[in-house]
């Protein structure tokens, strides 16, 4: 009785279990019985594997064919088993050389007429193990890209032999020479950025935009520089929503780490990343809380997760549920989500920064005694939807006030400006951010923003410590928000260049933190 075992991998979140795809040849009539607790699209490869095999030249055979996928408590979905299915189908009837086909991993779909396509999750399973693995053309770049060593692009079925026989001569079975590695990559330098991460600096989309609001603009630089959370709160166009936006114009552009956990959090979702970039999400505010956490029938990840390395932006802050404002409050503290349903549990990432803007009042004009229509009850209801506990996890609560027109009508003109310049300002402040960056990860391998409270407090001078003990005693304020405190200052002086904090860094931390509004949700000066 022939037989044949080739391995696959699975998809449970970002992690990828092995997979073992087990054929017998038993005889007697002819059927295909595919086991191993398959759901309805795994079972229509029956169907596509048969049709592809015979397409591309092979012979399916004519007796009975059993295959199972082991092991069989694994909820088995997609059609990412194609070829695996196929391919240990081919060995068991002699027609790939078995003992060169079991030391592969095989994942894609096939069409009817053989062709390889994408799968979900593609890239998860490149990064899960060592052995070299078969992929579709596209998602074999990508995994290429990311370091990946010996991951083939198999354009079409029918070439699955000729790769076996030849895997390091693309050209004896079709690969394309982009496919294959580069020789930095296969000498194992992975520590080396892709081509993409090397480019120049990235172009401004925003941030020259902006017209005036120093203060804001400096909110944000310290908020890039330590990885901190913003709130900003202003009039209707007073520009909150342009200045969340150019926060991803400062961001440094993410490593080849960065970059591998960001691709694998979207293959696994099956959604295009931003490529060379750093992640920027606005969901809107009608967002369900599946969809901003996660979860569903098959545990798919949400907006958080696709926000991981990157920028969550939330506008018109008050107008979303309640209660999935409240979920933001773990993966804010933890950096993951954990969703755990009936039929499965699976983590994802969630290491993001938050950026929200909303009004001060339902009209928008509470700062403007004389436009804003709200009674103090409609005030307090609206600024209540936003919860404490969520508002003591964002480091940095700015108002912003509106542009006066003076300052809006003597900007130049942007045809004055030649195109593609960007303004020397921007590239300085670039410049700091990552030097301040760098510097954090020197002094604790991680940016002050997901530090321990207790490593916060090493290098508080006396008078800084003095000033930070007074202002929490007067404003009675929590630990985290203490601790939330220090780290800005940290940062803050980061961005000086200096380990010492000093009174003035803790004072413009705490002026950072001041809200000017109904509910007095931020820190008072004493």
């Amino acid at each position: 009785m022939a037989s044949s075992e080739i391995s696959s991998r699975a998809q449970a979140g970002l992690h990828a279990p092995r997979v073992t795809v087990e054929t017998q040849l038993p005889g007697g009539l002819p059927s295909f019985t595919l086991v191993g607790m398959p759901e309805t699209a795994v079972r229509e490869a029956r169907d596509r594997v048969k049709s592809a095999i015979q397409a591309c030249g092979f012979e399916f055979p004519r007796g009975r064919v059993l295959v199972n996928l082991a092991p069989a408590e694994l909820a088995k979905e997609g059609s990412r088993y194609d070829l695996a299915i196929a391919a240990s189908i081919l060995c068991a009837t002699g027609q790939l050389p078995y003992r060169i086909a079991r030391g592969f991993e095989y994942l894609g779909e096939l069409s009817l007429a053989g062709e390889l396509r994408p799968a979900v999750g593609a890239l998860c399973a490149a990064l899960a193990g060592e052995a070299p693995i078969i992929l579709a053309p596209n998602d074999a770049a990508e995994a290429l890209r990311l370091g990946r060593r010996h991951s083939y692009g198999l354009a079409h079925l029918s070439q699955l032999k000729q790769l076996l026989q030849h895997p390091n001569d693309p050209s004896r079975w079709g690969g394309a020479d982009q496919d294959r590695p580069s020789s930095a990559r296969e000498s194992g330098r992975a520590s080396e950025a892709p081509g993409e991460l090397q480019a120049g600096a990235k172009p401004a989309e925003g941030w020259h935009r902006i017209i005036g609001q120093e203060t804001a603009k400096r909110a944000l630089a310290i908020a890039a520089a330590g990885g901190h959370h913003l709130l900003l709160v202003g009039a209707p166009g007073a520009g909150k929503s342009l200045l969340a936006r150019s926060l991803i114009d400062l961001l440094p552009q993410p490593t080849l780490d960065e970059q591998r956990e960001i691709a694998a959090v979207y293959s696994a979702s099956g959604v295009d990343r931003p490529k060379g970039q750093r992640p920027f999400r606005e969901p809107h505010h009608s967002a369900s809380a599946v969809a901003m956490i996660g979860g569903g029938r098959r545990g798919t990840a949400g907006e958080v997760s696709l926000a991981h390395r990157g920028v969550l932006f939330l506008d018109e802050l008050p107008h979303f549920a309640p209660s999935v404002l409240d979920l933001l409050r773990e993966p804010l503290s933890t950096g993951q989500v954990d969703i755990a349903r009936a039929n499965y549990r699976v983590r994802y990432p969630a290491r993001f920064q938050l950026i929200a803007a909303m009004n001060a009042c339902p009209s928008g004009f509470q700062c403007r005694p004389e436009h804003c229509r709200c009674t103090p009850t409609r005030v307090r209801a609206y600024q209540s939807r936003v919860s404490g506990p969520l508002l003591d996890r964002i480091d940095l609560q700015l108002d912003v006030p509106p542009v006066s027109p003076r300052e809006l009508l003597s900007q130049p003109s942007q045809q004055d400006q030649p195109a593609g310049a960007e303004p020397s300002t921007l590239a300085i402040l670039r410049r700091s951010i990552e030097s301040a960056q760098l510097r954090q990860r020197e002094r604790q391998g991680m940016l002050n923003a997901e530090q321990h409270a207790e490593t916060t407090l090493a290098g508080l001078a006396g008078p800084a410590r003095n000033l930070l003990e007074k202002i929490a005693t007067h404003n009675r304020l929590s630990a985290r928000v203490q601790h939330r405190l220090l780290q800005v200052a940290r940062t803050i002086a980061d961005l000086d260049g200096t380990e010492h904090v000093a009174e003035h860094h803790i004072g413009e931390a705490i002026a950072l933190r001041q809200l000017d509004w109904e509910g007095g949700l931020g820190v008072r000066a004493l």
